[in-house]
């Protein structure tokens, strides 16, 4: 959609050009949901790939992902074979029922900073034990885990001149045992029910998204499908289950629960 209100773009080549952004700023990484809706009180655009940040290095303790990588590109990398949950990165995109014109464009960074509770690389990070860098406003700089930025539905803890500048993935997580189960409303509609489970053979993380308003992650020393379940269920408030046009509250709470079994199953067997 244009952005008629727009006068002047910015193509940043440090991050000392990063300073000085206010609320009337917009912020680009793909542009994908910044460019599908009018924004009135947007006047300038601050482009972040100008600052041709690497997509992705591998680390010895694991993978760094720019905040601007596409989701395609992370997707089809060539990655150590023995990061066996790097399936989930294909597994959480096909979660967010995009095009692939959509997967060209849209960042793994914006989708997280989103907040929307169906994102799907919200739900790749906070199964994955990531770690996000900012860049503050002030110039220092905060390590903080997904449930930390995402804090709500399409609400995020970034303050004004914030920036996400990467993603780290521990090799811890990236080598264990993973699988995303979801549900929706219809065969081909957005997901009303993310579970990722992650296991190391003596305990399970399961991560829970869309959902609930927020991800949600629990660590449950158990490997028993049901017992992992109840104690998921035990963890979330029944008010953190939402209610919209992908699903009741009540059904998602349902709809989690057998999720979580079946893909405690997965991970285990």
């Amino acid at each position: 959609m244009d952005q008629h209100w727009v006068t002047e773009v910015l193509a940043p080549r440090t991050r000392a050009d990063l300073t000085g952004i206010v609320d009337t700023d917009g912020v680009l990484a793909g542009g994908t949901s910044l460019m599908s809706e009018p924004n009135p009180g947007m006047t300038r655009l601050i482009d972040l790939a100008a600052l041709d940040w690497p997509d992705l290095v591998v680390r010895d303790d694991g993978l760094e992902i720019a905040a601007t990588c596409t989701i395609d590109t992370l997707i089809h990398a060539d990655l150590p074979r023995t990061w066996i949950a790097t399936t989930l990165f294909d597994a959480a995109a096909r979660a967010l029922l995009a095009s692939y014109k959509i997967w060209y464009s849209a960042t793994v960074g914006g989708n997280v900073c989103l907040a929307l509770p169906a994102g799907a690389m919200t739900a790749m990070c906070a199964a994955l034990d990531a770690r996000l860098l900012i860049w503050r406003a002030d110039g220092t700089n905060a390590l903080l885990t997904t449930t930390d930025v995402v804090v709500g539905n399409a609400e995020n803890s970034l303050g004004v001149g914030d920036v996400l500048r990467s993603i780290h993935l521990p090799t811890g997580a990236l080598t264990q045992r993973v699988s995303l189960r979801k549900a929706s409303y219809a065969h081909l509609g957005r997901s009303g029910a993310v579970v990722v489970a992650r296991s190391d053979g003596e305990s399970v993380v399961v991560t829970v998204t869309a959902a609930t308003v927020a991800p949600e992650v629990i660590t449950v020393a158990s490997t028993d499908p049901e017992q992992v379940a109840r104690d998921v269920l035990r963890s979330i408030p029944p008010e953190h289950f939402h209610t919209d046009a992908h699903g009741t509250a009540r059904w998602r709470i349902a709809v989690v629960e057998y999720l979580v079994v079946q893909a405690v199953r997965d991970v285990i067997a």
